[in-house]
C-alpha cells in the first residue's frame, strides 16, 4: 500500500504529499450563511472500518477511558469507552471550511479534563486557506473558534509528527502552537488569541518548522524540523519566555528530524524519536535517544539501527516514528519504526529504559475479522505501515494502540491485536453506485482502498476490497442499467487497471487486455445499458477507447472528446454521451460509442469541473452540473439544454426512488439554492428543493458524487473527501 496510500492524500494538485495529484475544484461562489436544520434526517457512516491515515492518538493523562485521535483529511474523534467506538468531532465544518478537515495537532489540559484544543488546516500552500484553532470546554461536543493568520499542513509531509499543540505545564491558560513556516505561536487566553513567540530558529519557506511540543516537568521542549543534521533541532524553555538549544543533543543524518517525544515523569527522562526526513514517506534512517533532564545527559537507545541487509539482498532502511511512555511503570517505553517496507514496521518495547528492546510484531496475533479489507485481497494482514501515532493507556499498561495508513490497531495483552477503529471512518470517496436490484444497496470506489461491495451498511464488507485485481485508488465504476448484475471498474493497480463482474460486484475478473495508457493514466469507465459495450477514458488530452468483447480488445474512438468522462444512456444501448469541458460542448453517440458528434454548445466553456448524469429509466434525459454556473437539463439527448432556475450552484446530482405518488425519481443535490452549499432533495423534478442535512452534518467538501437509493425512498449516499460514505434517511 505504499504508493496508493499516498495517492489518496494528494487530493489537491501541487501538495507536498502528492505522488499522483488529483485536482479538486477551487471553492468559489457566494458567501456562506447559517442555514436551518435538515428536514428530519438521520445521518450515519456506511461502515468501511477506517481506511485512512491515523496521524495522532492521545490518551488523556487524568481520565480513564478518554482518548482522542486525529487524521490527515478526516477530522478528529473522541473515544467513547462505554460503547467502544470513536465519536466524530468536526463534522460541523462546512463547504467553505473544507481545508479545516485536516487536523495538524491536538492538546488536552491535564488539570481540566473537559478542555480540548485542535489546530486545523490541511494544506500550507498558497491556494489553501489559513488554519484555525478550535477550543472546547466539553470534550468536543461544542466549540469556539479562532481563525489564524498562518497556514497549517495536516496532509503534508510531517503530518505524523507532533503533537505541535501544547497546554503549558505551568499555566493552563497558556498554549503553544508550532507552525511549519511561521515559527512558534503563543496564546495566554486559552487559544482565543495568538501572538508570535520569540524563538531562536528561523522559519524556512519549504521546511517543517516546529515538529513537536512536549512538557517535561515544568519545562517545554520543541522539536525543529529544518536542521541540516548538524545544527540544533531541539529547544526548551523553563520560564515560558526564553528558549535555548538543548546542549549535547544528538547530531547526524539519523537524528536530523525530531519526530515525536514523550516524558517519563518517574525517571525524568525525555525520549525522542528521530529520522532523516519527517515522513511518513521518504525516511531511510533514524534513531532513538533519551535525555535525563536533571543532568542533561543524552543516551542513544535505538532498538535496531537502520541500514542492515535484508534476506533478499536489499537494505533495511527506515526511520523512527511514534513514542509513548508507561505512566505506571518507570522505564517502560514503546517506539515505532516507520517507512520500513522490506521487513514491515513494528513496535519495540523496553522495560529497562532502553537498554533492551522486544519487537511486539514478532509474537503478534492479528485479528482483522471485523475489517476484512486489511487482508489486501487474499493476502495476510500487515502489522503496520506509516506508524507515527502510538498511544499507551496511562491506566492500563497492556493497552497500546498505534495508527497506520488505514486503521488503528490495539491490544490489551501485548500479543493479540485487532483494529480499534469503530466509528472512525476516514476515506476519500470517488464513486458511488446504488444498484436497483441484488444483495448490496451500495458499491463504493475510493482513494487508496479501491472498490468495496457493501452487502450491509453497518459492517465492513465481508469480502473486503474488490480483488482480481486489487486496486489502490479507484478511478471509475459503472453498471449496466438494464443488466445491473454487470459492473465494471477501473483504477490504479499493479496487476491490471480494469475489471468486470457478472454478479453485481461480488467477484471480479480482470479485462483480458487494456489500452497501453491504462497503467499510467486509468480514468473513468462506462458500460452501455445492456453491458455489451465499454468506453474507457484516460484523462486530459488522451483519447477514449471502446471494447465490444468485455475488455478482450480495445479500439481508439477518434471522435470521442479527449479526456471526457463517458456516460451511458440508461435505456438505449446505442447511446453514449460525453461533455467536452474545453469547448463547453455536449457530444453524443448513437452507434454504440463508435463515433461521437457535437450537439449543444457554449456550456461554460473552459471550466474543467462538471458532472453529467443521466436520469434512470429515461432515454436522453440528461442533467449537467456546472458548479457555481448552475444546473442544466436536456430531454432531447443533449441537443439543447435549459438552465434550472431553482438553484444557482450544482456540484453533484444523483437520483433515488421516487416519492409516493410521484412519477419522476427523487433528485439529490450538493449545491446552493440560496446562500449555503448543502445537501438537498427534490421530489418534483427540481422545481423546489428541501435541505436534508443540517449544520452539524456538513463534512467539508462533498462535491465528488451523490447517489440516492433506487429501492428506498429518501435514502441518499454522499461521498466525502475524508469522512467516508455518509448516508441519510428520513428520521
Amino acid at each position: 500500500m505504499h504508493a496508493s496510500s499516498l495517492s489518496r492524500r494528494a487530493v489537491l494538485a501541487g501538495t507536498a504529499a502528492a505522488a499522483t495529484a488529483v485536482s479538486l475544484p477551487v471553492i468559489q461562489g457566494r458567501a456562506q450563511a447559517a442555514a436551518p436544520a435538515g428536514a428530519g434526517y438521520r445521518w450515519r457512516n456506511v461502515v468501511q472500518g477506517g481506511t485512512g491515515f491515523i496521524t495522532g492518538v492521545l490518551f488523556h493523562p487524568s481520565v480513564r477511558g478518554l482518548a482522542y485521535a486525529r487524521t490527515d483529511i478526516g477530522g478528529a474523534y473522541r473515544w467513547d469507552d462505554r460503547t467502544d467506538r470513536w465519536i466524530p468531532l468536526t463534522d460541523h465544518l462546512g463547504w467553505d471550511d473544507w481545508n479545516l478537515l485536516g487536523v495538524e495537532a491536538m492538546a488536552v489540559d491535564p488539570a481540566h479534563p473537559n478542555r480540548l484544543y485542535l489546530a486545523l488546516g490541511t494544506y500550507a500552500q498558497s491556494w489553501a486557506g489559513n488554519g484555525a484553532v478550535l477550543r472546547s470546554e466539553d470534550r468536543g461536543a461544542t466549540w469556539k473558534r479562532t481563525d489564524l493568520t498562518v497556514k497549517l499542513g495536516a496532509n503534508e509531509d510531517g503530518r505524523g509528527c507532533g503533537e505541535r499543540l501544547l497546554v503549558d505545564p505551568r499555566d493552563g491558560d497558556t498554549l503553544w502552537l508550532g507552525t511549519r513556516h511561521d515559527g512558534l505561536l503563543k496564546s495566554t487566553d486559552r487559544g482565543a488569541t495568538w501572538q508570535t513567540a520569540s524563538f531562536p530558529a528561523a522559519p524556512s519557506a519549504t521546511g517543517q518548522g516546529v515538529t513537536l511540543l512536549v512538557a517535561a516537568g515544568r519545562s517545554v521542549y520543541a522539536g525543529w524540523g529544518d536542521s541540516d543534521g548538524t545544527s540544533a533541532n531541539l529547544y526548551r524553555t523553563a520560564d515560558g519566555t526564553t528558549w535555548e538549544a538543548v546542549p549535547g543533543q544528538p547530531a547526524g543524518t539519523a537524528a536530523k528530524v525530531p519526530v515525536r517525544a514523550a516524558y517519563d515523569r518517574h525517571t525524568r527522562e525525555l525520549y525522542v524519536t528521530y529520522a532523516n526526513a519527517p515522513g511518513p514517506n521518504g525516511q531511510s534512517d533514524g534513531s532513538v535517544h533519551k535525555l535525563r533532564t536533571t543532568t542533561g545527559k543524552w543516551t542513544e537507545v535505538t532498538p535496531v539501527k537502520p541500514g542492515g541487509p535484508t534476506s533478499d539482498g536489499g537494505t533495511d532502511s527506515f526511520g523512527y516514528g511514534g513514542v509513548a511512555v508507561d505512566a505506571r511503570r518507570p522505564g517502560t517505553v514503546v517506539v515505532s519504526t516507520n517507512n520500513r517496507w522490506s521487513l514491515v514496521d513494528t513496535l519495540y518495547r523496553t522495560t529497562d529504559g532502553g537498554r533492551t528492546w522486544t519487537s511486539l510484531k514478532d509474537k503478534a496475533v492479528l485479528d482483522v475479522s471485523e475489517t476484512p479489507y486489511l487482508k489486501w485481497g487474499d493476502d495476510k494482514p500487515k502489522f503496520g505501515w506509516w506508524i507515527q501515532a502510538v498511544g499507551l493507556d496511562p491506566f492500563d499498561s497492556g493497552h497500546i494502540v498505534f495508527g497506520t495508513g488505514a486503521t488503528l490497531y490495539g491490544t490489551r495483552d501485548l500479543k493479540n491485536w485487532a483494529p480499534q477503529i469503530r466509528g472512525l471512518e476516514e476515506a476519500s470517496i470517488r464513486q458511488l453506485i446504488s444498484p436497483p436490484a441484488g444483495e448490496a444497496h451500495l458499491i463504493s470506489g475510493s482513494g487508496d482502498i479501491g472498490v468495496m461491495y457493501h452487502e450491509r451498511l453497518t459492517a465492513s464488507p465481508s469480502r473486503g476490497m474488490a480483488s482480481n485485481p486489487v486496486f489502490g485508488t479507484s478511478t471509475g465504476l459503472a453498471l449496466a442499467a438494464a443488466k445491473p448484475s454487470y459492473v465494471v471498474r477501473a483504477g490504479w493497480g499493479d496487476h491490471g487497471n480494469g475489471a468486470w463482474s457478472d454478479d453485481g460486484g461480488k467477484t471480479w475478473a480482470p479485462f483480458e487486455s487494456q489500452p497501453s495508457m491504462a497503467k499510467s493514466a486509468p480514468g473513468p469507465i462506462a458500460t452501455n445499458a445492456d453491458g455489451s459495450v465499454l468506453l474507457w477514458s484516460f484523462g486530459t488530452g488522451n483519447p477514449g477507447f471502446r471494447s465490444a468483447d468485455n475488455g478482450g480488445s480495445w479500439s481508439e474512438v477518434a471522435s470521442f472528446p479527449k479526456g471526457a468522462a463517458p456516460v451511458a444512456d440508461p435505456v438505449d444501448p446505442a447511446r453514449f454521451y460525453a461533455f467536452d469541458t474545453t469547448t463547453g460542448t455536449l457530444h453524443a453517440s448513437t452507434d454504440g460509442g463508435r463515433t461521437f458528434t457535437a450537439r449543444a454548445t457554449g456550456l461554460n466553456s473552459g471550466d474543467t469541473e462538471f458532472q453529467l448524469t443521466a436520469a434512470p429509466g429515461r432515454s436522453g434525459d440528461l442533467w449537467l452540473s456546472l458548479k457555481w454556473n448552475g444546473l442544466y437539463r436536456s430531454t432531447d439527448g443533449g441537443a439543447t439544454f435549459t438552465k434550472i432556475g431553482s438553484c444557482w450552484a450544482s456540484y453533484t446530482l444523483g437520483f433515488g426512488k421516487a416519492a409516493e405518488g410521484a412519477s419522476y425519481p427523487a433528485l439529490y443535490l450538493v449545491g446552493s439554492t440560496e446562500s449555503i452549499t448543502a445537501v438537498y432533495r427534490s421530489d418534483d423534478e427540481a422545481k423546489s428543493w428541501t435541505r436534508i442535512n443540517d449544520d452539524q452534518h456538513q463534512w467539508g467538501w462533498i462535491g465528488a458524487t451523490i447517489a440516492g437509493d433506487p429501492r428506498v425512498y429518501g435514502r441518499v449516499y454522499i461521498a466525502t473527501n475524508g469522512r467516508g460514505v455518509q448516508y441519510g434517511e428520513p428520521a
